[in-house]
């Protein structure tokens, strides 16, 4: 089966959905609860110092995907997330070798920060972008959606049963088992960037703008700001639903159930916004995505049962997995598959950068006003403007218009 799958779109598609459920998210963030109170009880470290590890994912993919997808848009990327997939498990089985030093703990998390944006989500997506040129939104959205909801839930039960068992240590060798043993060997043999399949051919289909062209576009600034916008405030929210929720005087327990359904459906609905915006060609499909967000977040601070509360979380889910899997879509229709990876690099540095300061932005508004609730209305607003800016963006035949006419000027 595997050798029936070398080399072709399905082969590729299934070794960015594997790649994908063992990137950071569900490698790092997805299990990053279960081991920040195991460390704080080994080291004694505060839970804030633990945290404080994400602070460093932000700053270094911020710093790093807009390099990373330069390269890989002149060198290919299959060596690039290779590699980073090899680092990356290395990594993580070394979180398991630290005996207590804070300050090793920071360091190898600054060097997992940087194979795990080789091995990141955008660089998958650039290699989807390349292979598939119909039904590329259902196939991003398999890729990224399918492949990060899978890995957040069987990473999570892997560790979370070789730590019961072994201990925390065993869980991050577990995790890097796994991603040595099955994940690499997959990938190995089925990863393939398509100039080096159809040569040629494909240099002449990958056809855009460079980042600096498209930064020159109007559709440039108004996809970043509305998915930075949105995404930030929307993941904002993700990490706070059980806060803002036990201020309310609801049990963790019914947060965390809001939290897995907001979780379960931003994994599924980046599916379903590919397979939409492949049927139906308008940008503006996303705005209602955004609107239902808005609804979430009322539900969240005003429902009174758990009925309410899972439909506002699964709103939320829709929001977010809308624009995630937006991002990489509109940027492929409006600048093209050749620089692809440059522009998502940009975006996506963009948009972790949003993710890593809103929810500090949230907990200076409750620390000031003792409640959630005027950050939420400020997330509210950025998700209604953001939809406001979806509204703005051209139909994806008129730009390709306006692309020709800017490369005929060159």
């Amino acid at each position: 089966m595997a050798g029936a799958l070398k080399g072709s779109k399905g082969g590729v598609l299934f070794a960015c959905t594997l790649g994908n459920s063992v990137s950071v998210t569900p490698a790092v963030h997805a299990v990053f609860g279960l081991f920040l109170v195991l460390l704080t009880e080994a080291f004694g470290w505060s839970r804030a110092s633990v945290s404080g590890v994400l602070g460093i994912l932000a700053l270094v993919g911020a710093i790093t995907y807009p390099l990373i997808g330069r390269y890989v848009d002149k060198a290919g990327a299959r060596k690039t997330l290779l590699i980073g997939v090899f680092g990356l498990s290395l990594s993580i089985a070394a979180l398991a070798l630290n005996s207590g030093s804070l300050v090793q703990f920071y360091a190898t998390f600054t060097v997992l920060a940087v194979f795990g944006a080789m091995a990141g989500t955008p660089i998958f997506q650039k290699v989807i972008a390349d292979w598939f040129d119909e039904n590329r939104g259902t196939a991003l959205g398999i890729s990224a959606g399918g492949g990060c909801g899978i890995g957040s839930v069987v990473l999570p039960v892997l560790a979370a049963v070789l730590v019961q068992t072994w201990g925390w240590r065993a869980g991050y060798l577990g995790i890097s088992a796994f991603m040595l043993v099955i994940a690499l060997p997959l990938l190995v043999l089925l990863l393939r960037d398509r100039a080096a399949v159809a040569g040629a051919e494909a240099a002449v289909e990958r056809d855009g703008m460079t980042l600096g062209e498209a930064a020159q576009t109007p559709m440039f600034w108004l996809i970043l700001i509305a998915l930075a916008a949105g995404a930030g405030g929307t993941t904002a929210v993700f990490s706070h639903v059980v806060p803002i929720l036990s201020d309310r005087g609801f049990s963790v327990t019914t947060g965390t159930a809001v939290v897995s359904v907001f979780a379960l459906v931003t994994s599924g609905w980046q599916i379903a916004t590919g397979r939409i915006m492949d049927k139906i060609q308008t940008p503006r499909v996303a705005v209602p995505m955004y609107l239902m967000a808005v609804v979430g977040l009322v539900l969240l601070e005003t429902a009174q049962g758990m009925p309410l509360l899972i439909v506002g979380g699964a709103l939320l889910g829709i929001g977010l997995g809308g624009q995630f899997g937006a991002l990489p879509y509109f940027i492929a229709r409006y600048f093209g598959t050749r620089h692809f990876g440059s522009v998502i690099g940009a975006m996506y540095s963009a948009v972790i950068a949003a993710q890593g300061t809103t929810p500090i932005l949230l907990d200076l508004v409750f620390d000031a006003r003792h409640s959630y609730r005027p950050a939420l209305v400020g997330v509210g607003a950025a998700l209604l403007a953001g939809a406001l800016l979806l509204m703005l963006l051209p139909r994806y035949g008129r730009e390709a218009e306006g692309e020709a006419l800017f490369a005929a000027g060159h």
